[in-house]
């Protein structure tokens, strides 16, 4: 690139969801190219089905479309655009520039949002499937870590405060419950989009029954045709000029629940790093502070959530979207549409291969998570020596009595003096649990607290997560390496 472009490219603003971080097919799919190349498909798709129907519209024009359908002059339709102030027209005039045979049919009886509202449907539809097999990565990568890490305890913490233990694999498929969650909704709304069809300007077909004589079956064939073409199993029955606005609320919502799914994992993630239990990939020259040399950020989480949280709110545009489309359309919804549609798909595949990289590389410390556990287990061990002094022969209200006092003797030595929590010690040293002193480490092993944690995870990834990747197995390969 010669210095003058240089300089005049980076003098623009440029999204970082593009310049910076989105994947190459996600920013295609929103491209211009994208999106004007479907609007000539489309146009194709209409002519040809038209031409079955019996229009006089012959093989010549159709060939003529087919052959121009990716020469596309960009810059014409620029200027056209600029002149007749209407992006549609401008293309019809391009893609008729370069197909003067076919001219005359081009967007026969259609109007604006035949090519519009179709391509953004399409659109849609493809940006899920993109979504899909990098969400269902995400799991397999995550479900993999939950099994090898499925009998390992660790504190747990409910209010952030220690609770009972559980297990690293069973904590870890909470977070994958929840993206279970998201990859069946991504499915649902995937499979529930409809095609808006050939429905003319308010929707009522009147365009496309003039043009066959007042032929209704011919025009409904006209809609079932271009419908199978584009890919589609069904169209919308009705419809005003657009499709409704509430299947953008539809889609926007599964996204933003998937950032909140995100936010979630990788806050626990920053948190766990906090307390030098789990670490995300840190690599050999990263720097994690440019003052602090020894810092270790978690940088990659950190940057799911920053995302996770503009995700978020998307949802908020389509929703006010649909409030306010008076009849059958107001075109206040346009400029809005092209920035919330492509913004929400970009930052949902920014935040997946995010995360997916994070997943891949997950470092767990049973040392220190160890050590936790020793600091807290002393006092979760309290109910159990209880119960075993009971069993040798004790008073169950002597025996709560002494470890209440032992108990608050410990706390002082941890919260006021910063020791370690030596409850054990104390009970040891104390004659009155002599009967149980040699059960002492079998009531103190970690793994006696966690339950049924290791089954749990046994179960849930055998029954609810292997069998829903099934139909991703061919993509989970794929490893992301991220160079931001």
């Amino acid at each position: 690139m010669a210095s003058e472009e240089q300089e005049e490219a980076f003098s623009r603003y440029r999204s970082p969801l593009v310049s910076r971080y989105a994947s190459p097919d996600m920013a295609f799919n929103f491209s211009d190219k994208k999106k004007f190349g479907t609007w000539r498909r489309l146009w194709l798709y209409l002519a040809q089905a038209q031409k079955t129907l019996g229009l006089p519209i012959t093989d010549e024009q159709i060939k003529e479309m087919e052959a121009n359908l990716d020469n596309i002059d960009f810059k014409m339709a620029a200027e056209e655009e600029k002149r007749l102030r209407h992006d549609v027209m401008a293309h019809v005039h391009t893609f008729a520039h370069c197909c003067p045979k076919a001219a005359g049919i081009i967007h026969l009886g259609a109007t604006s949002c035949y090519v519009g509202d179709n391509t953004d449907l399409i659109v849609l539809r493809d940006g899920l499937n993109l979504l899909l097999p990098k969400l269902a990565r995400v799991i397999s990568r995550l479900a993999d870590f939950a099994e090898k890490y499925a009998n390992l305890p660790t504190l747990g913490f409910t209010h952030y405060q220690p609770a009972q233990l559980t297990t690293v694999g069973k904590r870890c498929c909470l977070w994958i419950q929840d993206l279970c969650m998201d990859l069946h909704n991504f499915e649902r709304v995937r499979d529930e989009l409809r095609f808006r069809g050939v429905k003319g300007t308010t929707g009522t077909q009147a365009s496309f029954l003039q043009l066959f004589e007042g032929d209704h079956d011919k025009v409904e064939e006209l809609d079932r045709l271009v419908t199978a073409m584009a890919g589609f199993k069904r169209a919308y029955i009705v419809t005003g000029q657009t499709y409704s606005r509430k299947v953008d609320i539809e889609v926007l919502s599964v996204l933003s629940s998937l950032g909140a799914s995100i936010h979630k994992i990788c806050t626990d993630i920053r948190l766990l790093a906090n307390l030098k239990e789990l670490e995300e990939p840190f690599e050999k020259d990263q720097i994690g502070s440019s003052a602090m040399a020894y810092k270790r950020n978690p940088m990659r989480s950190e940057r799911c959530c920053s995302l996770a949280r503009h995700l978020m709110i998307l949802v908020m545009d389509p929703l006010q979207t649909a409030s306010v489309q008076w009849f059958e359309r107001t075109l206040d919804d346009s400029a809005n549409r092209r920035v919330c549609l492509a913004e929400a798909f970009l930052t949902a595949d920014i935040i997946l291969s995010t995360l997916q990289n994070i997943s891949e590389g997950l470092v767990v410390y049973p040392k220190v998570i160890a050590r936790r556990i020793q600091q807290e287990l002393p006092f979760m061990s309290t109910e159990n020596i209880i119960m075993a002094m009971v069993k040798a022969g004790g008073n169950r209200q002597d025996c709560h009595e002494k470890i209440r006092v032992l108990s608050q003797q410990a706390a002082v030595v941890v919260k006021q003096e910063g020791g370690d929590n030596d409850l054990i010690a104390r009970i040891r040293a104390d004659p009155y649990f002599s009967p149980i002193k040699g059960q002492l480490e079998t009531l103190l092993e970690p793994t006696s607290f966690t339950g049924r944690a290791s089954q749990q995870v046994a179960r849930f990834l055998k029954e609810e997560v292997r069998p829903v990747l099934i139909p991703y197995q061919s993509k989970m390969g794929v490893k992301i390496e991220l160079s931001l």
